[in-house]
């Protein structure tokens, strides 16, 4: 069965950033046509606590998806990141795939544990919840993206393509 997938990436926020990581490296995928069929774009989503949980959610809800991964840009950080949760106030939702199999055979990706305090965190929360309430069959995981450099872009597209095509495997066995 071929899963719908929808990827998301934020927009810029600072003066001092003339692009995201996160929309790069999909820019790239789709300029490469790396991706697997069945994959819808949510590209320069507005970095805001409130718009970019309700434009993500309604995407989801007009698409209807199999699997949303939603990327962002960590700007202090050397390699992926993979959530494992997203929080507000005292509860933390987490993702129901399995990161550790996610991980396997990957070069330059770790998991965390600490999606930030900002909207990547917010967004990721708000997704995890919307598909708890609803009570959906859909997975979702939330990626940090380093800054793309010609030293990094390589092994950040093979070890991005290995997490997709494994989540891809995970929800047909699902």
């Amino acid at each position: 069965m071929v899963q719908k997938i929808l990827f998301t990436s934020f927009d810029t926020w600072r003066s001092h950033q003339f692009s995201n990581s996160s929309d790069d490296l999909l820019d790239l995928m789709i300029k490469r046509n790396l991706l697997p069929e069945h994959c819808y774009f949510l590209r320069k989503v507005i970095v805001d606590f409130d718009l970019a949980p309700q434009h993500v959610i309604s995407t989801m809800v007009q698409l209807e998806p199999d699997i949303t991964i939603c990327c962002g840009m960590a700007e202090g950080r050397t390699e992926l990141s993979i959530e494992s949760h997203g929080k507000f106030r005292d509860e933390q939702l987490a993702t129901q795939l399995n990161l550790e199999q996610l991980l396997e055979g990957t070069i330059a990706t770790q998991i965390s544990h600490d999606a930030g305090n900002f909207v990547c965190n917010h967004l990721y929360y708000s997704v995890l919840k919307y598909i708890q309430t609803a009570k959906l069959n859909h997975h979702c995981l939330f990626l940090h993206i380093p800054m793309l450099s010609e030293k990094n872009i390589d092994t950040i597209v093979q070890d991005f393509l290995t997490i997709v095509e494994r989540i891809n495997i995970r929800a047909n066995l699902i």
